[in-house]
């Protein structure tokens, strides 16, 4: 590997390169540390602790049932459709020994947004918390999915709790609807069948996809990053490795308040489970309240997090009171971190936010700032086996800037090569080559590189926006209020929010005079998932648009 300049700068025990194939398996990893701290706590939710062991045994049951199913066969696509709950890791490794592609699918998805995910996947099956069965039984209808598990969130419990919870949340708080799936398979059973009938060990290759993780990429299309066991692996060491002065082998606690089905925490997860750490799952970040009472208890060493995560802890009078003495890490991803949440961070909790970047298809992480390092308001270096190169549209390197004064000569595409780089986009061929070129992946995000090597990033490429640390594309939204027979046209930005990363504005022109405020909320309430609906919307005579009749988004956020 040639000599970069980041390298020089890596702290002591980090290594300029990493083995991509330490591991043949994302469910080989699982196995080896079963196998050495079996009895150590893999997770925990609600209470209720799970082992490696255990995660591992029930993972095979799983497999096991899958293996028998009707109609399946491994390479089939099975989608897992829940909150950060006990069953979420169970579902995962179970998938892939049994030699499936899991594809996560965000649980606050409305029905459209089910359907379009699970008829482009091809999905065979559907692993779903009950919560949110009545959403899969409006999308299945045209899809492909031959088989549904659903499970309730105390399913993995013991038997007592298992009941009491189960029932209140059924009967008591009315939190599971009603819903219709035809041959239905509850959870447990499918567990108890497969623990029956033998799991049959599968030979997976580390080259083998493991995961469609959809993301809007580049372009604003629904697309499935194909991430093999290679690629989710190889960012596991490489984030493992940067961490790894600070982190003792089986005796961290992780706080996991991001959703599992989003890559940024998917691969933490891993990552953290390779060195044995026991992981506090939460089930529902939004209840800031719940998040304080867990970091209370838990009194995590390890917190991945979100800016607008961030911003809602410091400002609970409560939070701000707590032990963070045992915290070790704090590390933000998704989105960047605004420099007062930062700075209020380490005035409040003593530690420094670790920014790191990263993007789906590199599963995630490309770049990271040094443990303990201040905070600068890059993201830091390069991670092993990783180069960057900041490229300009004709694909010429534009080299590291020497000079402050010379920022805009250097400022260009950020280009990443390395092991962690997907295979390509699920059967779009056209869109993987324009974004995979010679090996190059074009990120779609604007920044420069300093003589060191560190990366700072200065804006987006084309209009994505961020919300919380999710990727919201315009015109999905667009789309969607467009179809309103009362909408003439619309226009989509983000702006700047105070609470968090941006918000979404909606600029429309009215067809018929009687539309309302009220009704785009509803209109956009059944069709979006919470966070790309917009905040503000707004009614206009005529949208701003170039001569050929393209909207001018930067003249939307003066409106």
């Amino acid at each position: 590997m040639p000599t970069y300049p980041w390298i020089a700068h890596y702290e002591k025990g980090i290594p300029a390169e990493i083995d991509p194939d330490f591991c043949p398996s994302i469910p080989a990893l699982l196995d080896d540390v079963a196998r050495r701290f079996g009895d150590h706590t893999a997770f925990v939710s609600m209470g209720q602790k799970l082992s490696f062991r255990q995660v591992s045994d029930c993972a095979s049951d799983l497999a096991g049932y899958l293996q028998s199913a009707r109609g399946l066969k491994p390479g089939d696509r099975v989608a897992i459709m829940m909150p950060n709950i006990l069953q979420y890791p169970v579902s995962l490794f179970g998938v892939l020994k049994a030699g499936f592609i899991a594809v996560n699918v965000n649980p606050l998805y409305t029905a459209r947004e089910l359907h379009n995910q699970l008829l482009d996947c091809g999905a065979s099956a559907v692993i779903i918390a009950e919560n949110f069965g009545r959403t899969l039984e409006k999308a299945l209808p045209g899809t492909g999915v031959r088989l549904v598990i659903s499970t309730g969130i105390a399913d993995l419990f013991g038997f007592m709790k298992r009941t009491i919870v189960n029932f209140a949340l059924r009967h008591v708080k009315k939190m599971i609807p009603e819903f219709s799936i035809e041959g239905l398979v509850p959870f447990r059973s499918a567990l108890a069948e497969g623990r029956s009938r033998g799991f049959r060990p599968v030979a997976v290759k580390n080259t083998d996809v493991a995961l469609l993780q959809y993301t809007g990429g580049t372009t604003g299309i629904s697309k499935g990053a194909m991430l093999t066991h290679r690629n989710v692996l190889a960012n596991v060491e490489q984030t493992g490795r940067w961490i790894s002065q600070t982190f003792q082998i089986g005796k961290e606690r992780a706080l996991t308040a991001l959703p599992l089905y989003h890559i940024f925490s998917f691969t933490a997860t891993l990552c953290f489970l390779k060195r044995a750490s026991a992981q506090l799952l939460i089930a529902n970040p939004r209840d800031i309240n719940n998040v304080i009472d867990a970091f209370e208890k838990w009194k995590p060493t390890a917190f991945p997090g979100v800016n607008s995560l961030f911003n809602a802890l410091l400002n609970s009078e409560r939070f701000r009171g707590l032990d963070f003495s045992q915290l070790k890490m704090t590390v933000g991803g998704g989105a960047q971190v605004q420099r007062p949440v930062a700075e209020k961070w380490k005035k409040v909790t003593g530690h420094t936010i670790l920014e790191a970047y990263g993007l789906t298809e590199a599963s995630p992480g490309i770049c990271g700032n040094l443990p303990d390092s201040p905070w600068d308001g890059s993201v830091g270096f390069p991670l092993p086996s990783t180069v960057i190169s900041i490229r300009n549209d004709r694909f010429e390197d534009l080299g590291v800037c020497a000079d402050p004064a010379q920022i805009e000569a250097h400022t260009g595409e950020i280009c990443a090569k390395g092991p962690q780089v997907m295979k390509g986009y699920w059967n779009q061929p056209e869109e993987t080559a324009r974004v995979l070129q010679d090996g190059w992946l074009h990120t779609g995000d604007i920044g420069w590189m300093d003589k060191d090597g560190r990366v700072t990033i200065t804006d987006r490429k084309k209009d994505l926006i961020i919300v919380s640390g999710y990727n919201v594309y315009p015109n999905e939204v667009e789309t969607v209020i467009a179809a309103n027979p009362k909408v003439l046209e619309v226009g989509v930005v983000g702006e700047k929010s105070k609470t968090s990363d941006e918000t979404i504005k909606a600029v429309i022109v009215k067809k018929d005079p009687s539309l309302t405020v009220q009704e785009i909320r509803s209109w956009c309430r059944e069709r979006l998932t919470g966070y790309k609906r917009p905040r503000k919307i707004v009614f206009v005579e005529s949208l701003p648009k170039s001569p050929v009749g393209k909207i001018l988004r930067r003249e939307l956020r003066s409106l």
